[in-house]
């Protein structure tokens, strides 16, 4: 695959996963500014404006990369050859490091210091399997767009999954290692101890290893095309053509239908 491409899909990543981070930490903070003492209704804007925010980068970023910000979302995608290991192995230091980057300034933009570690406890046996379910569910949504041809509306999907398993999870749905190590960063509403973050982590390994069970079991017929294509199409990045892309499919004379303009 070409390394330019590659590169260029990092650096999305890199990006997108520290928009990601400002937007559930900096929500966070706004959040006890504006209504403190109030947990109900600073829980509800901190998931409405990630809610929100998700579903803008993953536009802004995903016709590079495919917007993964996540690395179980990679990890899955590999396992039906979606990207390479390789390239997997490529998004993990970038998403972490992007959220860890999108913590600081989240940090720094509400005039706190850049790094505070994080003292909320959370690691339960209710928040293990929380993260479980949190991240097989969105898994599942994602993938089972894909499967179905209806991957242009994922961004907003995705959006609404994680607003609503905010409230429905006892862990707020954290649903990603790069983002769970991003928020022992910022000792704030949105932060977690870095004693807390292994479980949270390994919840989210196992409920990645479910949804590859569950996606092959509901959808036994995904192809590594549409594997290529989850959360935004971005036909330059599949592998097998020009540039790690597939290449278009010609039009042929002998068609029904016009060409695509």
């Amino acid at each position: 695959m070409d390394e330019a491409v590659l590169w260029r899909r990092l650096a999305a990543e890199f990006l997108g996963s520290a928009f990601l981070a400002a937007i559930v930490i900096g929500s966070g903070i706004a959040a006890q500014v504006l209504s403190p003492g109030n947990v109900g209704l600073e829980l509800f804007e901190n998931a409405a404006v990630t809610a929100a925010g998700l579903y803008a980068i993953i536009l802004m970023f995903g016709p590079v990369s495919g917007a993964h910000f996540n690395p179980v979302v990679s990890f899955v995608d590999a396992a039906f050859d979606g990207i390479s290991w390789r390239d997997a192995l490529a998004y993990l230091p970038a998403q972490v490091l992007g959220c860890t980057g999108g913590a600081m300034v989240a940090n720094l933009m509400f005039s706190r210091a850049a790094v505070s570690i994080s003292t909320h406890h959370r690691a339960t046996p209710a928040h293990f399997l929380s993260e479980v379910v949190a991240t097989l569910g969105l898994i599942l949504v994602i993938f089972a767009l894909a499967r179905s041809g209806r991957a242009r509306i994922t961004p907003g999907a995705v959006g609404a999954y994680i607003g609503a398993a905010y409230f429905f999870t006892s862990s707020t749905s954290f649903a990603n290692p790069a983002i769970t190590v991003g928020r022992m960063f910022s000792d704030t509403f949105a932060g977690i101890a870095p004693v807390s973050a292994p479980v949270f982590i390994a919840a989210q390994v196992v409920g990645g290893g479910l949804a590859v069970a569950v996606i092959k079991l509901l959808y036994p017929g995904m192809t590594p095309a549409e594997a290529a294509d989850i959360i935004v199409p971005h036909h330059l990045t599949r592998p097998g053509g020009p540039d790690g892309g597939v290449p278009p499919v010609p039009f042929q004379a002998s068609d029904s239908s016009p060409p695509p303009r």
